[in-house]
């Protein structure tokens, strides 16, 4: 089954979970499916510290896949976000 939608980005991720199909159009067992809901259930109610915090961690937790650690510090710091945690360093940057 071919998928003919758009898979780049991650709302080809959501709108492809939502249909229970993958982006190659092949269906996403039910087993992960429900597992999936279950846990973003259990995120979904739980209690905010703020939007800037999730924005950093948003930022640091996918930026570490395409930005060098100094550039991706630097960019975070002229933002006004706190810099790279030495935990996360040694988590995204730790094994490169």
């Amino acid at each position: 089954m071919a998928n003919t939608g758009n898979t780049t980005g991650a709302e080809a991720v959501d709108a492809a979970i939502a249909n229970g199909l993958d982006l190659d159009g092949s269906p996403i067992p039910a087993a992960k499916l429900n597992l999936y809901n279950q846990v973003m259930g259990l995120e979904s109610n739980r209690q905010r510290s703020g939007v800037s915090n999730t924005m950093r961690s948003r930022i640091v937790r996918i930026g570490a896949k395409h930005i060098a650690q100094a550039e991706l510090n630097q960019m975070l710091l002229d933002a006004d976000f706190a810099p790279l945690k030495d935990k996360e360093i040694a988590f995204y940057y730790g094994g490169k």
